[in-house]
């Protein structure tokens, strides 16, 4: 994640953590826009009962990052349920189009898997009277490099290797660059197919920082939201580039760990440096997770995390998708409902819902942080 702020960085002390049984929510997720929630009365549910919603329940519209539509998919049924009158509105379209949304005054709260930079800060202040936008990480989770290789159910890549293949410099299943990290793996003699994300993704923000960090120079783009590599083909949303992956053999791409485990696709293990490959599960991106900093100033809780980690048991391609909102500023008609909201995701009602999700709960460093924060939205 990219420094977004200046000023005294913060340790955040976040203990490794396994993900834990939660309650049974509906709505299994995808990138489909538009989509709505919306229910009456109490659920009868503990999540219904955890949930504060506010004077006066509303609507709400969100946009942005698709790497946390299956978490939103869970988080407004739970919302719907217990908020009679609330319903949130969430379309993807990536992190690129949810900040340039927001910035618009378009909606009352963005999804980015990265933190907003200083000239979206700026533009933000048009919308947020007296105030500007702010990152509330909210949905952590990692990137799985999803492939589809018949007979190959382990693969192992590094930084290097993955970054040649998502390049077109390696487009051999059976490279030796390859063969090499998979010792007696049926690697078969046929080209490599890629897939990329076609927009503005904070998902290609987080992959391309990893490639920085951890190629070794064989990626020579800078870290952004827009793929520059060269050669693959693209595909919509993270969901677009799972259902390619699927479908199409021989193939490799990139999507969160909850759209590999909703479309039940394999994930390559990374070979950091440790003792070992490190597989992509939540519990090791949590390990990750242990060593994130704070970089974000007052109100802001943008975070900065180890792409480059070579500690055991820790996957370095992790990401935090933030629910972008004004500090101060926000519409007054919506203001209670999103403060209502935001409070249940990050609540442990909230975020033990997402884990079975595949998402990686917040720590409670961090949700105490957040519980700080949301009270003081205006």
């Amino acid at each position: 994640m990219k420094l977004q702020r200046n000023g005294r960085t913060k340790a955040l002390a976040i203990g490794a953590m396994a993900l834990v049984s939660s309650l049974s929510l509906a709505a299994c997720g995808s990138d489909n826009n538009n989509t709505t929630a919306g229910g009456s009365g109490s659920s009868g549910s503990a999540a219904a009962a955890s949930i504060n919603c506010g004077s006066k329940p509303t609507a709400l519209l969100g946009a942005g990052s698709t790497a946390q539509g299956n978490a939103v998919d869970v988080w407004k049924t739970a919302f719907g349920a217990a908020c009679s009158g609330a319903t949130i509105n969430y379309s993807g379209g990536g992190s690129g189009a949810g900040v340039q949304q927001f910035t618009q005054g378009k909606i009352q709260f963005a999804g980015s898997d990265s933190a907003l930079k200083p000239a979206e800060v700026d533009a933000s202040k048009a919308v947020c009277t007296g105030g500007q936008g702010i990152d509330l990480p909210m949905a952590a989770g990692l990137i799985s490099l999803v492939y589809n290789v018949d007979n190959v159910d382990n693969l192992v890549l590094d930084g290097p290797t993955a970054a040649k293949i998502f390049d077109s410099q390696i487009t051999k299943w059976n490279d030796p660059a390859i063969a090499a990290l998979n010792p007696g793996a049926k690697l078969p003699d046929a080209d490599i197919q890629s897939f990329h994300r076609s927009d503005d993704s904070g998902t290609t923000d987080n992959l391309t920082h990893y490639f920085a960090a951890a190629s070794g120079g064989a990626w020579s783009y800078p870290a952004a939201k827009t793929w520059a590599g060269k050669g693959g083909q693209s595909a919509n949303g993270s969901a677009g580039v799972a259902a390619q992956i699927k479908q199409v053999k021989n193939s490799i791409g990139y999507a969160e760990l909850s759209f590999a485990q909703t479309n039940n696709l394999k994930s390559a293990a990374i070979n950091t440096g440790a003792s070992k490959p490190v597989a992509a599960t939540a519990e090791n991106a949590a390990n990750t997770f242990a060593k994130a900093k704070i970089t974000g100033t007052g109100s802001d809780l943008s975070l900065k995390l180890d792409y480059a980690t070579k500690d055991e048991g820790s996957y370095p391609l992790v990401l935090v998708t933030y629910e972008i909102v004004c500090d101060k500023g926000n519409k007054a008609d919506t203001l209670d409902t999103l403060k209502a909201f935001l409070t249940y995701t990050a609540s442990d009602a909230g975020q033990k819902a997402i884990g079975e999700k595949g998402y990686v709960p917040l720590p409670k460093e961090l949700t105490d942080k957040l519980n700080t924060v949301i009270p003081t939205l205006a």
